[in-house]
C-alpha cells in the first residue's frame, strides 16, 4: 500500500505524526484516531504488518534498501518522526496548556472526537442491520471500559508484558487511549513514571561512569521492568496490527462499525468536567513524578454548572474542536481531488 507522496503530503504526514505522538501522550485520548481521521489508519496498520520474519532476515542480511522499502519506510520514517518532535514540542505545550486550561483542552479533544464520529459515519457506505449491531457491541465495549475501578499495581513480569501488549492499542485501535488503559491496570506510575525515571537515573550515572546502581536491586527491578513492558509493546504492536490487518482485509465493514461505536462509547474517558483522583502512598499523601506533577490515579466525572462563564468557553471548545476536524477532513478531500 506504499503511495508516491509530494513534498506537501510529506509535510502533512510529519504534522499528523505530531498529532498523533500529543493524543497518544494524554490519558483519555487515543492516537489511533487520529490515524483514521486523519485517512492513513489503513496504510498505517499494513505497514506495521510488514514487521515480521521476512523483515528481520532483510536486516540480518544487510539489506537495508530492500527492507525500508518492504516495511514503507519513508511513510513510517516520517510519522515516527512526527511523533518524537511532538515529544519535545507540542506534547510539552500540552502539558502546559492541561496544567493551566484543562477543561477547555478536554472540551477541544471531545469536540474533536465527537466531530470524528459524525465524519467517520457520514462516509460509511452501508447501515445494515449487521453494522447496526457492531456500533452497538462497540459503543457497549466502549462505555464499560470508561468506568472500569483502577486495579491494584502488579510488577510481576508476565503481567508487566501483558501491558505493554495492551497499552500500544492506543497507537492501532481509535478509542482506545494506552495511558488509560495502564491506569485501569493499576500499572500507569510502574510502567510509565518509576520506570522511565530508572532509566533516566541509570542513564545520567553511566554518562559519568558510576556503576554502583548494579548493586541497586530497587533500580535493577525496574530496568527488567522496562524491558519486559517494551518488548511486550512492540509484540502487541505486531501481532495487533497482524490481527486488525486481517479483520480489515475480511471484514472492513464490521471492523468500521465497531470502531465508530468504540469510539462513541469512550467519549466519557474525555468529558471535560470531571475532578482527578490523585495517586496516593500508604499515608495518604499525594504521589508526584520526576517534574513535580501529581500523578493521576483515576478521574470523577460530573455534570458542569451551566451558570458558570467556564461551562459556556467548554461548549464553545467543543464547538471548535468539531469544526477543526471538519474542516481539516474537508481540506484533506479538497487537496486530494486536486
Amino acid at each position: 500500500m506504499q503511495k508516491t507522496r509530494t513534498l506537501t503530503d510529506k509535510v502533512l504526514l510529519l504534522l499528523k505524526g505530531l498529532a498523533m505522538g500529543a493524543a497518544n501522550k494524554v490519558p483519555g485520548v487515543s492516537g489511533g484516531v487520529v490515524a483514521f481521521v486523519a485517512g492513513f489508519y489503513e496504510e498505517f496498520i499494513y505497514s506495521l504488518q510488514k514487521i515480521n520474519l521476512k523483515a528481520f532476515k532483510l536486516l540480518i542480511n544487510g539489506r537495508f534498501r530492500s527492507l525500508y522499502q518492504y516495511v514503507n519506510g519513508r511513510f513510517m520514517g516520517l510519522l515516527i518522526l512526527g511523533m518524537v518532535i511532538s515529544y519535545f514540542s507540542v506534547s510539552k505545550i500540552l502539558d502546559y496548556l492541561l496544567l493551566h486550561y484543562e477543561v477547555y483542552v478536554w472540551a477541544a479533544f471531545f469536540g474533536m472526537i465527537v466531530g470524528s464520529i459524525y465524519y467517520i459515519s457520514k462516509d460509511f457506505d452501508e447501515w445494515s442491520r449487521r453494522s447496526i449491531i457492531f456500533v452497538t457491541l462497540g459503543v457497549i465495549c466502549g462505555i464499560a471500559i470508561s468506568f472500569l475501578e483502577p486495579a491494584k499495581q502488579n510488577d510481576n513480569l508476565f503481567f508487566v508484558f501483558f501491558c505493554g501488549m495492551i497499552s500500544v492499542s492506543g497507537m492501532t485501535l481509535p478509542g482506545l487511549s494506552g495511558s488509560f488503559v495502564l491506569i485501569l491496570l493499576g500499572n500507569y506510575v510502574l510502567l510509565l513514571v518509576d520506570s522511565v525515571n530508572a532509566l533516566y537515573d541509570t542513564m545520567a550515572d553511566l554518562l559519568i561512569f558510576d556503576f554502583s546502581f548494579i548493586h541497586n536491586d530497587e533500580r535493577i527491578r525496574l530496568l527488567q521492568v522496562l524491558i519486559v513492558f517494551s518488548a511486550g509493546s512492540l509484540a502487541g504492536l505486531v501481532s495487533l496490527s497482524h490481527l486488525l490487518g486481517y479483520v480489515l482485509k475480511h471484514y472492513r465493514k464490521d471492523t468500521f462499525a465497531y470502531i465508530i461505536g468504540f469510539i462513541t462509547g469512550s467519549l466519557g474517558v474525555v468529558w471535560p468536567w470531571k475532578e482527578k483522583i490523585f495517586k496516593t502512598d500508604e499515608a495518604g499523601g499525594i504521589l508526584y513524578d520526576r517534574m513535580g506533577n501529581a500523578i493521576i490515579d483515576n478521574y470523577d466525572r460530573y455534570m458542569p454548572d451551566f451558570d458558570a462563564a467556564q461551562t459556556w468557553l467548554g461548549i464553545f471548545f467543543i464547538i471548535t474542536g468539531i469544526f477543526i476536524v471538519l474542516g481539516l477532513a474537508w481540506y484533506e478531500k479538497r487537496s486530494s481531488r486536486l
